[in-house]
């Protein structure tokens, strides 16, 4: 299956050299550009991509404004373009619905296997971004146990757990000596019982319900 992308990029230059590098995957096809939040939003409507590539400082509406209405009106997802891996528009940005966040001088190879991750419903955050994503916005959970979950069998509550430390899903399977295949379905149903977009929620929604490790 293709994956369809959009990129919105207001630097012309910078927005060809992304649309040069997602042309040379034969599994990637670049369905749309936009030079403004505005323009994003409206292409991402007609086109219908699975991914937007998003950059966050552009003119008139912003990736932060273009991200929030992406997410919430379609089920493309969108990863976002930053200079700085501390930016504070990244962690709104990730607030806002977007599945992860990509340096631009991330070289062609990692940029194209982060456009595919990002569209197979995973979330682009190591451990260390993890930490700091919590760190900046989500609020401790409180001493009697936090937001409360939907309920969870155990298992799932393992797996939400490992998920919340930046585990990928053959980490995850390592550390509970159990297949990839099943770590994928119980991700799978804590999507669907937490109504969870993707892991960035599920890592946000286990700090929020004090599952998560702090220290």
């Amino acid at each position: 299956m293709t994956i369809r992308v959009v990129i919105a990029e207001d630097q012309e230059l910078v927005r060809a050299g992304l649309k040069g590098i997602v042309g040379t995957a034969p599994d990637l096809t670049v369905v749309g550009e936009a030079g403004d939040g505005a323009a994003a939003i409206e292409v991402a409507a007609s086109t219908g991509p699975d991914v937007v590539l998003m950059d966050i400082r552009m003119p008139g509406v912003d990736g932060l404004e273009a991200t929030r209405v992406i997410t919430r009106s379609s089920p493309a997802r969108v990863l976002i373009l930053t200079t700085f891996d501390l930016d504070d528009y990244v962690y709104a940005a990730l607030r806002g619905g977007a599945s992860g966040f990509l340096l631009k001088d991330t070289p062609p190879a990692d940029l194209l296997a982060a456009i595919r991750v990002v569209a197979a419903g995973d979330a682009l955050l190591g451990p260390s971004i993890t930490r700091r994503l919590i760190d900046k916005f989500v609020e401790p959970a409180a001493p009697s146990g936090g937001q409360r979950l939907p309920p969870v069998t155990g298992r799932e509550r393992e797996v939400l757990l490992l998920i919340a430390d930046g585990l990928s899903n053959a980490e995850i399977a390592a550390s509970l000596h159990i297949e990839v295949g099943t770590v994928k379905t119980h991700v799978a149903h804590l999507l669907t019982k937490l109504d969870a977009r993707d892991r960035v929620q599920l890592v946000i929604l286990a700090f929020r319900a004090g599952l998560a490790r702090t220290g």
